[in-house]
């Protein structure tokens, strides 16, 4: 939700990491272009290389939960009838999801996914807090007061969604983010973890260098 602290979150736990080696995405209403394509591409085509960390700040699972609480968005689409059927458009999405993780994690990609849960009234006091000071004044949109008044339908979602796409390869951590300090240490812990889990090592020079080594270190001299 608004105001749980994702990009605070990416500055503080990614501070340590060389840029080189780290891109971040963030996922605003879909482009014209976006919108003729599947509700797929426009993240697809960001996913990182290898050896490098992607971040997606918010992604995919937009597709699940604001277009599920706005219907409306979901009419914008373009998509043929037979696709707009309630009963089974949102569990085909969830399946078309949990497919594409699937495929990312048989090819080498380690998926590592949070959703930070802020309460209501967390979320007020942060509200007021950026109306109250005027350094974070910017910060601070009309629109995200109207999406408050959806909140049930938000959780409601959120509930369904994170139920139906944590899988063992591709699961979803669920940070308590009222204490933001606390809300760091979580994501930082997991994503350690999940860094030293892939064994990484420096490369090896091939052979026909480390034979000549020695000969390369006359050269130096």
């Amino acid at each position: 939700m608004d105001a749980a602290g994702k990009d605070g979150a990416i500055k503080h736990v990614m501070s340590g990491v060389n840029p080189q080696g780290c891109q971040v995405f963030s996922f605003k209403h879909p482009s014209a272009e976006e919108l003729d394509h599947d509700f797929l591409w426009r993240t697809t085509r960001c996913l990182p290389e290898r050896g490098r960390i992607g971040i997606f700040n918010r992604s995919y699972y937009e597709e699940v939960l604001i277009v599920r609480v706005h219907p409306e968005i979901l009419r914008s689409q373009g998509l043929p009838a037979e696709v707009m059927d309630n009963r089974t458009i949102w569990r085909d999405r969830y399946r078309s999801i949990v497919d594409l993780e699937s495929h990312l994690h048989r090819n080498g990609t380690r998926i590592v996914k949070f959703f930070l849960h802020i309460s209501k009234g967390e979320q007020r006091k942060r509200f007021l807090k950026r109306l109250d000071d005027p350094e974070k004044n910017w910060k601070f949109s009309k629109a995200d007061i109207e999406e408050r008044k959806f909140w049930d339908n938000y959780m409601d979602a959120y509930e369904k969604c994170l139920s139906a796409t944590s899988t063992s390869h591709a699961s979803w951590y669920i940070v308590p983010a009222d204490d933001k300090p606390n809300a760091r240490v979580i994501i930082s812990r997991i994503v350690v973890d999940t860094l030293a889990a892939l064994k990484l090592s420096y490369p090896k020079p091939p052979a026909e260098l480390r034979t000549d080594l020695s000969s390369i270190r006359k050269m130096l001299q």
